[in-house]
C-alpha cells in the first residue's frame, strides 16, 4: 500500500544507499558518485562524486568530491551498471578537452540559434527565445 504512504518514493531511496548512482540535474549536468544519504526531501549526499560531461561520443569526468543535492533539482537517477559502464562505445577524453569540446557546442548552438531567430524575424514572427530548442535549430 505504498499509495497511502506519502514518503514510500523517499523511502525506496535508501536502498540505494552505498551503490553508485547517475544522476541527472535539472540544470542538465550529470553527476555519478556513490549515494551516502537521503532525507525525506529526496535531498542526496553523493560521495566520490565526478561530472560526467559528453559532448557527441566522448565524454571528460571532473572531480567533485561530496556533492550535496537538493531533491527538487533531480530529474532522474539510477544505478550504475558496471559491468555495461565498461563496455560503452564512449571515448574518455581530458577535461580539458571536454570543457573545449562542450563550448565549441554551444557555440555552434547558439550560432543556429541566432540564424533561426534572424529568420523567423524577418518573415515578421516574433521569437520568444525560450522556446525555441533543438529541434528548432
Amino acid at each position: 500500500m505504498d499509495d497511502l504512504n506519502p514518503l514510500a518514493g523517499t523511502a525506496h531511496l535508501l536502498e540505494e544507499v552505498d551503490k553508485k548512482l547517475m544522476v541527472l540535474l535539472r540544470d542538465g549536468r550529470t553527476l555519478i558518485g556513490y549515494l551516502r544519504s537521503v532525507d525525506q526531501f529526496a535531498n542526496l549526499v553523493l560521495q566520490r562524486t565526478i561530472e560526467r560531461i559528453h559532448v557527441g561520443n566522448e565524454y571528460g569526468d571532473i572531480p567533485r568530491g561530496v556533492f550535496i543535492i537538493r531533491g527538487e533539482n533531480v530529474v532522474l537517477l539510477g544505478e550504475i551498471d558496471r559491468e555495461k559502464e565498461q563496455k560503452l562505445p564512449l571515448k574518455e577524453i581530458s577535461v580539458d578537452e571536454i570543457l573545449d569540446a562542450q563550448r565549441r557546442e554551444q557555440e555552434q548552438w547558439q550560432e543556429k540559434h541566432r540564424l533561426v531567430s534572424k529568420a523567423l524575424k524577418e518573415r515578421g514572427l516574433a521569437v520568444d527565445a525560450n522556446i525555441i530548442n533543438e529541434d528548432f535549430c
